[in-house]
């Protein structure tokens, strides 16, 4: 690795590997995994614990489940099916472990709000407004007619919203959602959005769900506020999807791979000459990436509909 090269990810999970690649142990923080042979399944825990932990990380402290899994990218509905019951387990466990009802509430009927976070108008971006248009809401049912307009004892008002970019509307998104909440009050608000990888055979098909927020932007290099508790006043669990990956990475592990035997200073002299600052303005995406984002949205966001069904 060059001394000006940066790894551009969003996954917790591949900052942790980071560290495994140098043997290094990282005080604080916590790698669990769960793997199903049968469905080719992995679900990775990395639990950041302690504010070295977090700084080592360069993550917030707090838990993030990564769910991968070859089937994400394959159009069968049988199989996103199955991904979207490992979705909903994902977030009940993260409202379970972390979400405090207000008080004199009975917790199936909180408010959620879903945040779809992203450009529509540019496919590797357009996640989180997608999946926002496959949601049940149900806030202005509710509001309307009571909760047993829904033929239910107990129902959560659910609303969404996809407050677009700050190149379309002028604002910063955080700006948006936080006058949002403010005006609707919340429970909870979940975002979701697209996320850059570090390794390529993760796009389209590793999930990312965490109890820290989200920062819209970071993995491309377009750094804006987080959409976080301490931000918003509420707790934020955010959703991502890999759809990204920065193409001087792929330039660098191509060479490395060429050059492996080569010393490490000489490699990292050439590496250094090869990737130039052009190269870290280009990212990557798959071709059928149109497809895939239509068919992860609906997985996700039916998902979400199970999981706000159990909460």
């Amino acid at each position: 690795m060059t001394k000006n090269y940066s790894v551009r990810t969003d996954l917790a999970l591949e900052e942790r590997e980071r560290f495994e690649s140098d043997q290094v142990e990282i005080s604080g923080v916590i790698l669990e995994e769960d793997y199903d042979e049968s469905s080719e399944t992995r679900i990775t825990r990395v639990i950041i614990e302690t504010e070295n932990g977090a700084k080592a990380m360069g993550k917030p402290a707090g838990t993030y489940l990564t769910l991968e899994s070859p089937a994400l990218a394959v159009p069968d509905e049988e199989e996103q099916m199955r991904i979207s019951e490992k979705i909903r387990d994902c977030i009940s466990e993260l409202l379970r472990k972390n979400f405090e009802a207000k008080e004199g509430k009975e917790e199936e009927d909180l408010s959620i709000l879903v945040v779809g976070l992203g450009n529509r108008n540019i496919t590797p971006d357009a996640l989180g407004p997608c999946v926002a248009d496959h949601l049940n809401v149900t806030r202005h049912i509710i509001r309307e007619y009571g909760k047993y307009a829904m033929g239910v004892e107990h129902a959560k008002l659910v609303s969404a919203i996809v407050p677009g970019v700050m190149g379309q509307t002028g604002m910063e998104t955080t700006e948006i959602v936080r006058g949002i909440v403010r005006e609707t009050r919340p429970d909870l608000v979940i975002a979701v959005d697209a996320l850059a990888a570090r390794n390529s055979r993760r796009l389209n098909r590793t999930i990312q769900i965490a109890d820290t927020g989200i920062h819209p932007g970071s993995g491309v290099g377009n750094y804006r506020n987080g959409m976080t508790k301490e931000s918003l006043g509420v707790p934020v669990i955010g959703i991502g999807v890999p759809t990204v990956v920065d193409g001087a990475t792929i330039v660098h592990d191509a060479i490395a791979h060429l050059l492996e035997n080569l010393e490490e200073s000489e490699m990292e002299e050439f590496l250094q000459e090869l990737i130039t600052p052009r190269l870290h303005s280009m990212f990557v995406t798959p071709k059928d990436v149109d497809e895939t984002v239509k068919y992860l949205s609906f997985t996700i966001s039916e998902g979400l509909n199970t999981a706000f069904g159990e909460i």
